[in-house]
């Protein structure tokens, strides 16, 4: 460990295999506590570069219970925007599930914001502690999987302790959304930060990922927002492109920030569960919007508005939420 803390101290960046070296060390417990924060502090203050992120990536993958599962979506992204929203990476998986897509979602208990994937899923009476085999069963049956990420990433173990000794976001953050135990090549990713975007598609592109869109609203979201336009990098087959999505020419007309606010797990799933049952609001687009990044990915369709128009009409129809009681207590 030490020559690579002595590198990242003097600014120097780790190469793909250096950073995978790292991880082994990190997820197999030989690395002591001071060793562990030093690799995270100062990679955190030199920058995280997309190999780095690609290395830790296919460790933890490695690391992780495996889920054997075909042609799906995950929507997991990083958090940590402080905008403090409704889930609605969570809930637009629901709503694509709903509409026969297939979605491994991964995802965790709250750790920046009042309610985690984890925690509005209990509150939807959805059971996020599966094995793997009845995480497939879900899957192939109803089209949607919860991977609840301390059950999968039990190498998290040797570094969580001192993780919440920096008490600030690290690699971890990065690499977790990444990471998942189903080893899906076709993501919608949510970024905290705008730098990201770009570092995080040549982090996938190293991992062979068919189809990805990175996104991160101008007005702070890790999601595609109903107000503010959104920049998208796409990867698709190992091409990166840009793309801007614009709310105003979809006719969105969204305009309160604090409609789409959240608070605790249960105000958080009455919410979710008001919109699957068809009501019109800001959550509710805001969802559509995100959910038609999926249909993208998915290749469902290939341009922007069509995907959203469909998300828009299946949503309203309350389709949704005849779909989310299969899903319940299953």
């Amino acid at each position: 460990m030490k020559k690579f803390i002595e590198k990242l101290k003097n600014k120097e960046n780790l190469s793909f295999e250096e950073s995978k070296d790292v991880f082994e060390i990190l997820m197999n417990g030989t690395a002591s506590d001071q060793e562990i924060y030093d690799f995270l502090t100062f990679l955190s203050s030199k920058g995280e570069i997309s190999d780095e992120i690609a290395g830790g990536v296919h460790v933890l993958r490695n690391k992780a219970k495996r889920v054997n599962v075909q042609n799906c979506v995950d929507t997991c992204g990083t958090g940590g925007d402080g905008k403090n929203t409704l889930n609605i990476s969570t809930a637009s998986a629901l709503l694509l599930a709903s509409m026969g897509v297939k979605v491994a979602k991964h995802g965790n208990k709250a750790v920046s914001s009042k309610c985690g994937s984890g925690d509005v899923l209990e509150a939807l009476n959805i059971k996020i502690n599966l094995e793997p085999k009845e995480i497939e069963e879900q899957i192939n049956k109803n089209n949607f999987g919860f991977m609840f990420a301390p059950n999968y990433h039990s190498a998290m173990k040797y570094v969580g302790p001192t993780r919440k000794k920096i008490g600030k976001r690290t690699i971890f953050n990065m690499i977790g959304p990444l990471s998942s135990p189903a080893h899906i090549d076709r993501q919608v990713v949510g970024v905290f930060d705008n730098k990201l975007l770009k570092i995080f598609a040549n982090a996938l592109k190293n991992l062979n990922i068919k189809f990805t869109w990175i996104v991160n609203s101008q007005d702070g979201l890790d999601e595609i927002s109903p107000y503010n336009k959104t920049n998208v990098v796409q990867l698709k087959n190992g091409e990166i492109t840009e793309i801007i999505i614009n709310p105003n020419e979809l006719n969105i007309n969204a305009d309160n920030f604090e409609n789409i606010l959240g608070d605790d797990p249960q105000y958080n799933a009455k919410k979710m569960i008001d919109i699957f049952k068809g009501e019109d609001n800001d959550f509710s687009k805001a969802v559509c919007l995100n959910a038609a990044a999926g249909l993208i990915v998915m290749e469902r369709h290939s341009n922007f508005k069509d995907s959203y128009n469909d998300a828009r009409e299946f949503i309203l129809s309350g389709k949704t939420h005849e779909h989310l009681k299969l899903l319940q207590n299953v």
